[in-house]
């Protein structure tokens, strides 16, 4: 594990005493578009330097809350030598009874993170469906990261929101539960995000935000980019409305190169909305959610990859 130059900020808990745990996941090698996404980590925690630590919508001082910036996975060069060291370390977040957070790289870190836990659903911002069963070969790419989910927590337990683009592929196959950018625009966020945690069967949700999912006008630097896409504010409506059942994050595809910095700011404040809804509920409710991953004989013996 090696540290980087920036840490999150206000990420000044040690590991042991922390309630939320930040970790990289420098690795765009799946990018199938425009590649970059490798600066997203650091560039995530740089841009949060420039925040102010109080909260002011939430009347919250995040230097009040326990975080801890676990640095970054390193020296991986293959999806396989990716997921194996991501789903370790994350593994180890869970059943540390932390709340994981996921600095992306390319949305196939959300394959690893998922496998962390037990008895999940899983719902992704995401302009693209990313249902498919192997993407050049690769079963683990980014463009395969819904179908791997679904290998693990069921079909059943997987919905995409905000998609405006599926393949041919897709479309022709079994496809998990959607809601679709266009049907946002015309009946609402809160409408169709309420219609989306009411589709979810288990309480427990991870929440996977693919940058792509928010409209280039507002995330422009990221590897594939889909017009008609939801708002930053959109995103920040639906994370308020899923905190009470969010056990796990991640934010993925930021891809410096395409823009001033703009997409990595918008990524880090949204890691901070995060930090902040998911802190507030469970300070309501007085009922840390504990965990535990699968046990990692019947993954294995399920055959995923």
């Amino acid at each position: 594990m090696v540290l980087p130059t920036a840490r999150f900020a206000f990420a000044t808990a040690d590991f042991e005493d922390a309630d939320f745990v930040i970790l990289g996941v420098p690795f765009d090698r799946t990018a199938t578009f425009r590649s970059g996404a490798m600066a997203g980590p650091n560039a995530i925690r740089e841009a949060s330097l420039s925040f102010e630590p109080y909260v002011f919508e939430h009347d919250l001082l995040l230097t009040k809350i326990k975080i801890h910036d676990a640095g970054n996975i390193e020296d991986v060069y293959t999806s396989e030598e990716m997921v194996k060291a991501t789903e370790k370390r994350v593994a180890e977040i869970v059943d540390a009874g932390k709340f994981p957070i996921i600095l992306g790289g390319d949305h196939s870190a959300t394959i690893p993170a998922v496998r962390a836990f037990k008895n999940i659903g899983v719902m992704t911002i995401d302009a693209h469906l990313d249902f498919r069963e192997q993407y050049e070969g690769n079963r683990l790419s980014h463009a395969c990261v819904l179908r791997r989910n679904a290998d693990q927590v069921g079909i059943e337990n997987v919905l995409a929101y905000g998609v405006r683009s599926i393949s041919m592929e897709e479309k022709n196959a079994a496809m998990p539960e959607y809601i679709d950018a266009y049907t946002i625009h015309e009946e609402g966020v809160e409408k169709t995000f309420k219609k989306a945690l009411n589709m979810m069967k288990r309480e427990d949700i991870y929440f996977s935000l693919d940058i792509d999912g928010i409209d280039p006008a507002f995330a422009p630097g990221t590897g594939t980019p889909e017009p008609f896409g939801l708002s930053s504010l959109d995103v920040k409506t639906c994370i308020r409305m899923l905190a009470p059942r969010m056990v796990g994050f991640d934010v993925t595809e930021v891809s410096p190169p395409y823009d001033k910095g703009n997409t990595a700011v918008l990524a880090a404040r949204l890691v901070m909305e995060v930090i902040s809804v998911v802190h507030k509920h469970r300070e309501r409710s007085h009922q840390p959610k504990r965990i535990l991953r699968f046990d990692i004989t019947l993954r294995s013996s399920q055959g995923s990859p």
